[in-house]
Protein backbone atom coordinates (compact mmCIF):
# COMPACT_ATOMS: atom_id res chain seq x y z
CA UNK A 1 0.00 0.00 0.00
CA UNK A 2 1.13 3.29 -1.24
CA UNK A 3 1.36 5.81 2.10
CA UNK A 4 1.73 9.09 2.64
CA UNK A 5 5.52 10.28 2.61
CA UNK A 6 5.69 12.34 5.93
CA UNK A 7 3.02 10.12 7.96
CA UNK A 8 1.83 6.50 7.40
CA UNK A 9 -0.72 5.90 10.77
CA UNK A 10 -3.25 8.48 11.97
CA UNK A 11 -5.75 8.73 14.76
CA UNK A 12 -9.42 7.96 13.19
CA UNK A 13 -12.43 7.11 14.81
CA UNK A 14 -13.87 3.54 13.29
CA UNK A 15 -17.23 1.67 13.46
CA UNK A 16 -16.87 -2.35 13.11
CA UNK A 17 -20.71 -2.90 14.03
CA UNK A 18 -23.81 -0.89 14.05
CA UNK A 19 -25.21 0.19 17.61
CA UNK A 20 -25.17 3.13 20.01
CA UNK A 21 -22.11 5.55 20.41
CA UNK A 22 -20.27 2.82 21.99
CA UNK A 23 -19.43 1.35 18.73
CA UNK A 24 -17.59 4.41 17.84
CA UNK A 25 -14.01 2.95 18.56
CA UNK A 26 -10.76 5.68 18.59
CA UNK A 27 -7.92 3.94 17.07
CA UNK A 28 -4.23 5.60 16.42
CA UNK A 29 -2.78 2.58 13.79
CA UNK A 30 -5.26 3.55 10.62
CA UNK A 31 -3.41 3.62 7.74
CA UNK A 32 -3.40 7.39 5.95
CA UNK A 33 -5.26 7.27 3.17
CA UNK A 34 -3.60 8.33 -0.43
CA UNK A 35 -6.03 10.34 -2.69
CA UNK A 36 -6.20 8.90 -5.91
CA UNK A 37 -6.49 11.27 -9.52
CA UNK A 38 -9.15 14.20 -8.67
CA UNK A 39 -8.70 13.41 -5.00
CA UNK A 40 -6.82 15.11 -1.79
CA UNK A 41 -5.42 14.82 1.37
CA UNK A 42 -6.34 16.81 3.58
CA UNK A 43 -5.15 17.72 7.01
CA UNK A 44 -8.02 17.86 9.08
CA UNK A 45 -8.14 20.56 11.77
CA UNK A 46 -12.42 20.37 12.52
CA UNK A 47 -14.84 17.94 11.66
CA UNK A 48 -18.55 18.63 11.96
CA UNK A 49 -20.73 16.58 13.74
CA UNK A 50 -24.47 16.02 11.83
CA UNK A 51 -27.39 13.96 13.07
CA UNK A 52 -27.43 12.26 10.49
CA UNK A 53 -24.08 10.34 11.58
CA UNK A 54 -26.12 9.08 14.23
CA UNK A 55 -28.59 8.18 12.18
CA UNK A 56 -25.69 5.98 9.82
CA UNK A 57 -23.86 4.68 12.75
CA UNK A 58 -26.85 2.96 14.68
CA UNK A 59 -27.92 0.65 11.39
CA UNK A 60 -31.13 2.55 11.00
CA UNK A 61 -30.44 5.04 8.08
CA UNK A 62 -31.63 4.04 4.56
CA UNK A 63 -28.21 4.26 3.56
CA UNK A 64 -25.43 2.12 5.28
CA UNK A 65 -21.47 2.23 4.37
CA UNK A 66 -19.66 -1.00 4.28
CA UNK A 67 -17.71 -2.14 7.61
CA UNK A 68 -16.15 -1.08 9.18
CA UNK A 69 -15.93 2.98 8.42
CA UNK A 70 -14.92 6.11 9.51
CA UNK A 71 -17.82 8.63 9.90
CA UNK A 72 -17.67 12.47 9.28
CA UNK A 73 -17.90 14.48 5.82
CA UNK A 74 -17.35 17.82 6.68
CA UNK A 75 -13.84 18.83 7.29
CA UNK A 76 -12.13 22.05 7.37
CA UNK A 77 -8.40 21.82 7.24
CA UNK A 78 -5.19 22.18 5.07
CA UNK A 79 -4.47 20.85 1.65
CA UNK A 80 -1.62 17.51 2.50
CA UNK A 81 -1.16 16.14 -1.12
CA UNK A 82 -3.34 16.38 -4.32
CA UNK A 83 -3.82 13.48 -6.72
CA UNK A 84 -3.44 13.21 -10.79
CA UNK A 85 -5.28 15.99 -12.42
CA UNK A 86 -5.92 17.96 -9.39
CA UNK A 87 -5.56 21.79 -10.56
CA UNK A 88 -7.99 23.62 -8.44
CA UNK A 89 -5.87 23.11 -4.82
CA UNK A 90 -2.08 22.39 -3.81
CA UNK A 91 -0.40 21.50 -0.78
CA UNK A 92 -1.10 24.47 2.13
CA UNK A 93 -4.56 25.65 0.90
CA UNK A 94 -7.23 25.84 3.73
CA UNK A 95 -10.13 24.19 2.35
CA UNK A 96 -13.38 23.16 3.67
CA UNK A 97 -15.47 20.20 2.33
CA UNK A 98 -19.00 19.12 1.39
CA UNK A 99 -18.28 15.15 2.00
CA UNK A 100 -14.65 12.89 1.97
CA UNK A 101 -14.22 9.56 0.72
CA UNK A 102 -12.48 7.82 3.46
CA UNK A 103 -14.57 9.65 6.12
CA UNK A 104 -13.55 13.21 8.46
CA UNK A 105 -13.42 12.09 11.61
CA UNK A 106 -9.37 11.94 11.66
CA UNK A 107 -6.60 13.12 11.06
CA UNK A 108 -6.12 12.74 7.58
CA UNK A 109 -9.36 12.85 5.11
CA UNK A 110 -9.31 11.78 1.41
CA UNK A 111 -12.13 14.06 -0.74
CA UNK A 112 -13.11 14.51 -4.44
CA UNK A 113 -11.73 17.54 -5.52
CA UNK A 114 -15.07 18.74 -6.60
CA UNK A 115 -16.52 18.49 -3.35
CA UNK A 116 -13.48 20.83 -1.80
CA UNK A 117 -14.25 24.43 -1.53
CA UNK A 118 -11.32 27.67 -0.64
CA UNK A 119 -11.81 28.38 3.49
CA UNK A 120 -11.89 32.01 3.29
CA UNK A 121 -9.15 33.32 5.66
CA UNK A 122 -12.29 35.40 7.38
CA UNK A 123 -13.01 32.12 9.08
CA UNK A 124 -11.25 29.83 11.04
CA UNK A 125 -11.12 26.37 11.02
CA UNK A 126 -13.89 25.39 13.49
CA UNK A 127 -16.58 27.61 11.65
CA UNK A 128 -14.93 25.90 8.29
CA UNK A 129 -16.48 22.52 9.95
CA UNK A 130 -19.86 24.40 10.38
CA UNK A 131 -19.81 25.79 6.61
CA UNK A 132 -20.43 22.84 4.47
CA UNK A 133 -23.58 20.56 5.45
CA UNK A 134 -25.66 23.21 7.49
CA UNK A 135 -25.71 25.65 5.19
CA UNK A 136 -25.52 23.88 1.83
CA UNK A 137 -28.58 22.34 3.40
CA UNK A 138 -30.67 25.63 4.01
CA UNK A 139 -29.88 26.60 0.62
CA UNK A 140 -31.18 23.82 -0.76
CA UNK A 141 -34.49 23.74 1.46
CA UNK A 142 -34.99 27.63 0.76
CA UNK A 143 -34.18 28.08 -2.58
CA UNK A 144 -33.68 24.78 -4.80
CA UNK A 145 -37.09 22.81 -3.50
CA UNK A 146 -38.43 25.99 -1.67
CA UNK A 147 -38.48 28.55 -4.43
CA UNK A 148 -38.62 30.87 -1.21
CA UNK A 149 -38.92 34.49 -2.66
CA UNK A 150 -38.14 37.69 -1.28
CA UNK A 151 -41.24 38.95 0.65
CA UNK A 152 -42.12 35.89 1.90
CA UNK A 153 -42.02 34.82 5.70
CA UNK A 154 -40.31 31.73 6.60
CA UNK A 155 -40.63 29.78 10.11
CA UNK A 156 -36.99 27.58 10.69
CA UNK A 157 -38.78 25.05 13.55
CA UNK A 158 -35.38 24.38 15.68
CA UNK A 159 -33.56 27.61 14.62
CA UNK A 160 -30.46 26.92 16.60
CA UNK A 161 -29.20 24.00 15.30
CA UNK A 162 -26.45 24.43 12.59
CA UNK A 163 -28.99 23.97 9.58
CA UNK A 164 -31.15 26.41 11.41
CA UNK A 165 -29.12 28.93 11.70
CA UNK A 166 -27.56 29.23 8.47
CA UNK A 167 -31.67 29.19 7.31
CA UNK A 168 -31.86 32.49 9.40
CA UNK A 169 -28.86 34.23 8.24
CA UNK A 170 -29.27 33.02 4.56
CA UNK A 171 -32.99 34.01 4.74
CA UNK A 172 -32.37 37.43 6.12
CA UNK A 173 -30.05 37.94 3.25
CA UNK A 174 -32.16 37.03 0.53
CA UNK A 175 -35.14 39.60 2.13
CA UNK A 176 -37.73 37.02 4.09
CA UNK A 177 -39.21 37.97 7.35
CA UNK A 178 -37.52 35.13 9.44
CA UNK A 179 -39.18 33.34 12.22
CA UNK A 180 -37.50 30.91 14.61
CA UNK A 181 -38.00 28.83 17.17
CA UNK A 182 -35.83 27.29 19.94
CA UNK A 183 -35.96 25.46 23.54
CA UNK A 184 -34.07 27.91 25.36
CA UNK A 185 -33.88 31.74 25.88
CA UNK A 186 -30.15 31.42 25.42
CA UNK A 187 -30.95 29.46 22.26
CA UNK A 188 -33.97 32.25 20.93
CA UNK A 189 -31.33 35.44 21.48
CA UNK A 190 -28.85 33.77 19.13
CA UNK A 191 -31.44 32.94 16.54
CA UNK A 192 -32.07 36.35 16.71
CA UNK A 193 -28.85 37.43 16.63
CA UNK A 194 -28.36 35.62 13.16
CA UNK A 195 -31.12 36.89 11.44
CA UNK A 196 -34.45 35.87 12.76
CA UNK A 197 -36.86 39.46 13.35
CA UNK A 198 -38.76 36.97 16.19
CA UNK A 199 -37.87 33.90 18.27
CA UNK A 200 -40.96 31.53 19.53
CA UNK A 201 -40.01 29.05 22.61
CA UNK A 202 -41.31 25.49 21.16
CA UNK A 203 -41.52 24.46 25.03
CA UNK A 204 -44.59 27.67 25.55
CA UNK A 205 -47.43 25.45 24.70
CA UNK A 206 -49.35 28.51 23.14
CA UNK A 207 -46.23 28.95 21.01
CA UNK A 208 -48.25 28.25 17.57
CA UNK A 209 -50.75 31.00 18.64
CA UNK A 210 -48.08 33.70 19.20
CA UNK A 211 -46.99 32.17 15.47
CA UNK A 212 -50.64 32.65 14.33
CA UNK A 213 -50.72 36.08 15.64
CA UNK A 214 -47.38 37.46 14.50
CA UNK A 215 -48.49 36.82 10.73
CA UNK A 216 -51.79 38.45 11.13
CA UNK A 217 -53.53 34.59 10.80
CA UNK A 218 -52.03 34.80 7.00
CA UNK A 219 -49.95 31.80 8.21
CA UNK A 220 -46.20 31.69 7.04
CA UNK A 221 -45.49 30.77 3.12
CA UNK A 222 -41.79 28.46 3.81
CA UNK A 223 -40.97 26.14 7.03
CA UNK A 224 -37.84 24.56 7.46
CA UNK A 225 -38.41 21.48 9.62
CA UNK A 226 -36.11 19.77 11.35
CA UNK A 227 -38.03 17.61 13.67
CA UNK A 228 -41.18 16.99 11.41
CA UNK A 229 -42.18 13.73 13.30
CA UNK A 230 -42.89 15.96 15.70
CA UNK A 231 -43.82 18.99 14.18
CA UNK A 232 -45.44 18.20 11.28
CA UNK A 233 -49.09 17.67 11.57
CA UNK A 234 -48.89 21.74 13.46
CA UNK A 235 -46.83 23.18 10.65
CA UNK A 236 -49.33 22.37 8.07
CA UNK A 237 -51.55 24.04 10.07
CA UNK A 238 -49.51 27.36 10.17
CA UNK A 239 -49.10 27.47 6.57
CA UNK A 240 -50.45 30.47 4.38
CA UNK A 241 -51.98 29.44 0.65
CA UNK A 242 -49.45 27.68 -1.10
CA UNK A 243 -47.44 27.46 1.57
CA UNK A 244 -44.50 24.26 1.26
CA UNK A 245 -42.75 22.56 4.63
CA UNK A 246 -39.20 21.38 4.09
CA UNK A 247 -38.20 18.35 5.81
CA UNK A 248 -35.00 18.48 7.08
CA UNK A 249 -34.94 16.54 9.81
CA UNK A 250 -37.32 13.21 10.75
CA UNK A 251 -36.72 10.49 13.53
CA UNK A 252 -39.43 8.68 13.26
CA UNK A 253 -43.21 8.96 11.86
CA UNK A 254 -46.02 10.96 12.06
CA UNK A 255 -49.75 11.08 11.86
CA UNK A 256 -51.60 14.02 9.42
CA UNK A 257 -54.84 14.68 8.34
CA UNK A 258 -54.59 15.47 4.17
CA UNK A 259 -57.21 17.65 4.14
CA UNK A 260 -54.69 20.17 5.89
CA UNK A 261 -52.93 20.26 2.58
CA UNK A 262 -56.12 20.12 0.14
CA UNK A 263 -57.31 23.54 2.24
CA UNK A 264 -54.26 25.26 1.53
CA UNK A 265 -52.97 23.97 -1.67
CA UNK A 266 -50.01 23.12 0.46
CA UNK A 267 -46.80 21.38 -0.14
CA UNK A 268 -44.52 18.65 1.67
CA UNK A 269 -41.03 18.63 0.32
CA UNK A 270 -38.04 16.40 1.86
CA UNK A 271 -35.00 17.76 1.09
CA UNK A 272 -31.74 15.78 0.58
CA UNK A 273 -28.48 17.22 0.03
CA UNK A 274 -27.57 13.50 -0.86
CA UNK A 275 -29.51 13.80 -4.52
CA UNK A 276 -28.26 17.51 -5.06
CA UNK A 277 -26.89 17.82 -8.65
CA UNK A 278 -23.08 18.80 -9.65
CA UNK A 279 -24.94 22.01 -10.59
CA UNK A 280 -26.88 22.73 -7.72
CA UNK A 281 -23.76 21.88 -5.19
CA UNK A 282 -22.36 24.57 -7.18
CA UNK A 283 -24.73 27.39 -6.52
CA UNK A 284 -25.11 26.40 -3.03
CA UNK A 285 -20.88 26.67 -3.24
CA UNK A 286 -21.27 30.07 -4.56
CA UNK A 287 -23.84 31.48 -2.67
CA UNK A 288 -22.17 30.46 0.47
CA UNK A 289 -18.54 31.97 -0.58
CA UNK A 290 -20.16 35.09 -1.47
CA UNK A 291 -21.99 35.40 2.34
CA UNK A 292 -18.96 34.84 3.45
CA UNK A 293 -17.39 37.42 1.35
CA UNK A 294 -20.36 40.05 1.65
CA UNK A 295 -20.34 39.70 5.58
CA UNK A 296 -23.42 37.91 6.55
CA UNK A 297 -22.40 34.58 6.63
CA UNK A 298 -20.68 33.77 9.70
CA UNK A 299 -21.08 30.22 11.06
CA UNK A 300 -21.97 29.65 14.93
CA UNK A 301 -20.10 27.19 16.23
CA UNK A 302 -21.66 25.23 19.20
CA UNK A 303 -20.26 22.30 21.17
CA UNK A 304 -17.20 21.39 20.70
CA UNK A 305 -15.41 17.88 21.52
CA UNK A 306 -12.32 16.44 21.29
CA UNK A 307 -11.62 12.90 19.12
CA UNK A 308 -11.67 11.27 22.43
CA UNK A 309 -15.24 12.21 23.20
CA UNK A 310 -16.64 11.26 20.03
CA UNK A 311 -19.00 9.26 21.32
CA UNK A 312 -20.22 11.71 24.16
CA UNK A 313 -20.89 14.00 20.68
CA UNK A 314 -22.79 11.45 19.22
CA UNK A 315 -24.69 10.76 22.06
CA UNK A 316 -25.39 14.90 22.97
CA UNK A 317 -26.60 15.86 19.43
CA UNK A 318 -29.50 13.47 20.15
CA UNK A 319 -30.66 14.08 23.73
CA UNK A 320 -29.27 17.15 24.66
CA UNK A 321 -32.39 20.29 24.58
CA UNK A 322 -31.42 23.42 23.12
CA UNK A 323 -29.03 23.15 20.66
CA UNK A 324 -27.14 26.60 19.97
CA UNK A 325 -24.81 26.53 17.00
CA UNK A 326 -22.95 23.66 14.79
CA UNK A 327 -21.04 20.94 16.79
CA UNK A 328 -17.72 20.13 15.70
CA UNK A 329 -14.71 17.58 16.81
CA UNK A 330 -11.62 19.36 16.88
CA UNK A 331 -8.34 17.75 16.22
Amino acid sequence: VAMAATRTVMRAVRVFEFGGPEVLKLQSDVLVPVPKENQVLIKVHACGVNPVETYIRSGTYARKPALPYTPGSDVSGVIERVGEHVTAFKKGDRVFTLETVSGGYAEYAVAAANRVFPLPDKLDFRQGAALAVPYFTAYRALFQKGCAKAGETVLVHGASGGVGLAACQIARACGLKVLGTAGTEEGMNVILRNGAHQAFNHKDPNYIERIKECTGSRGVDIIVEMLSNVNLDADLKLLAHAGRVMIVGCRGSIEINPRDTMSKESSIIGVSLFLATEEERHECATAILDGIEAGWLKPVVGLEYPLEKVAKAHEDIICSSGARGKMVLLL
